[in-house]
């Protein structure tokens, strides 16, 4: 394996945690729970892809064309996804998210740019920069783990219960 940090975020990763830390001191914020379900996912040719939410969100009545503005109002505020290019800056060891796509307009044309380190199957992903988050600037601190191949005749690698699959 190379020692390069491009080459070592290429695959999937499910994340294990999401904080942010105010500025003023507050206490910490958990904006997906304290057991958050999610993927991101580099590919070699320089795409990535990040889906974020709470753990069991719960199902619409119907389907999702037929959901309620309050079904659809509680699913968007408990979930979060972008997706677009990507560059990785080996000296500073960040790496740039270029927004394509996102569910939050306001990154759509945006450059997200992150402070990365891989310490075995763990990718740590902070922001290079406060952001706002609440209306408060904080910093944001996400702890991915590897995923490795999935069985899904055995669903064994901890998806069934967040959400996957339509399972609770």
């Amino acid at each position: 394996m190379t020692d390069k940090l491009r080459d070592k975020l290429i695959g999937a990763w499910k994340l294990v945690s999401f904080v942010e830390e105010p500025l003023n001191g507050s206490p910490p914020n958990y904006p997906m729970g304290e057991r958050p379900a999610g993927m991101i996912m580099y590919t070699a040719d320089g795409y990535m892809s990040a889906q974020l939410m709470r753990a069991n969100p719960g199902h619409f009545a119907s389907d999702w064309f037929k959901a309620t503005s309050e079904e659809y109002a509680r699913v968007a505020s408990t979930y979060f996804a972008y997706a677009g290019p990507f560059e990785v800056d080996e000296e500073s060891k960040t790496v740039t998210h270029f927004v394509l796509i996102s569910l939050f307009p306001n990154w759509i044309g945006q450059k997200q740019q992150r402070i990365a380190r891989i310490e075995g199957d763990a990718l740590h992903l902070s922001t290079a920069s406060p952001i706002q988050s609440g209306g408060r600037p904080v910093n944001a601190y996400l702890e991915w783990r590897r995923a490795h191949t999935l069985n899904l005749s055995a669903q064994s690698d901890g998806l069934v219960g967040q959400g996957s699959h339509g399972q609770q």
